[in-house]
């Protein structure tokens, strides 16, 4: 069965892609991606992928147009070599803040996003800690939505922290706050804020008793770190200890990274769903996914339930 197995990295997360095909046993398929003078993608499989299980994995990270064209190349090229499936492995899903019209005359990218993906040929596509659940909802092809948090609550419980409080950064991170504080027992504040514009936030109430603990503040991505500052300097006001900052997605736009760098923050513990910059600080630490990838991987093939890999089988 393992035969018929391939899979092939876009431009995105490379290193990420082959650590799946390791843990398959499996080697990385052979594709040729390059851009024409003009701009324009090209992609050539160098293997013949005929009634093939092929998985792409591409993050929808920075550029993000350019890496979602490539990955559409890539499928169209798949279905034109007469792949049997083409799974398209999306650890970060672009566009999925904009998920819903939150004034008149804006579009629903993350939509439209799963719309393409599926008129070109996607058959499914796997993906983790989607910024809005509900976007599953947007395809009409099967949808794997996994998740880090049991990933990041493992290490913290090997941390061992002292008198911790998990922090959800707003309400509609209450849900997965309140999963990772009943998984380490401890309990949990929410921060009340306001958004003046994009990328901007100010905490105007914080719900919950933090003076004297150490806050694990809980995204499931970090982009140009500024509302995670806020809500770290908001803590530290109320008489919090410095805080972890744990999120699935390192988007790190606009110097995020040397913004994290902060003297109230202890430590950043995020996936690699999103390749790294090679120099970063000795306050992040990189979770894997490539394990919880890999096994979805097997069970797509194999059969059985992708809720087995998971503590709470309803994710």
């Amino acid at each position: 069965m393992q035969n018929n197995l391939r899979i092939f990295s876009g431009s995105s997360n490379p290193k990420l892609a082959e650590q799946i095909s390791e843990k398959l046993g499996v080697n990385l398929g052979k594709i040729k991606l390059s851009r024409f003078k003009s701009g324009e993608i090209y992609v050539h499989y160098e293997e013949s992928i005929r009634n093939s299980d092929v998985f792409l994995v591409q993050s929808l990270s920075h550029p993000v147009n350019e890496l979602f064209v490539e990955l559409l190349v890539m499928i169209d090229a798949a279905k034109r070599a007469s792949a049997r499936t083409i799974n398209v492995i999306v650890p970060y899903y672009g566009y999925a803040r904009q998920e819903r019209k939150s004034a008149p005359r804006e579009p629903i990218s993350a939509k439209m996003v799963a719309d393409v993906l599926t008129t070109v040929g996607a058959t499914r596509v796997i993906t983790i800690d989607l910024h809005a659940p509900a976007i599953q909802g947007f395809f009409n092809i099967p949808v794997d939505h996994l998740t880090a948090l049991d990933l990041i609550s493992d290490y913290l419980k090997s941390k061992n922290i002292e008198n911790p409080v998990i922090v959800s950064p707003d309400a509609g991170r209450a849900s997965m706050a309140e999963k990772l504080a009943n998984r380490l027992d401890s309990p949990f504040a929410i921060m009340i804020k306001k958004r003046p514009k994009h990328n901007e936030s100010v905490i105007t109430h914080i719900i919950g008793d933090v003076k004297d603990r150490t806050p694990i503040i809980i995204e499931d991505l970090i982009d140009t770190g500024s509302t995670i500052i806020h809500v770290v300097e908001g803590l530290k006001e109320r008489g919090a200890k410095d805080a972890i900052v744990c999120a699935t997605h390192g988007l790190f736009s606009d110097n995020a990274i040397e913004r994290l760098v902060h003297p109230n923050i202890k430590e950043v513990v995020i996936t690699d769903s999103i390749a790294l910059p090679e120099e970063h600080s000795s306050k992040f630490t990189i979770l894997s996914v490539a394990p919880i990838l890999a096994k979805a991987t097997r069970i797509i093939r194999e059969g059985g339930s992708i809720a087995t890999l998971f503590t709470d089988s309803a994710i």
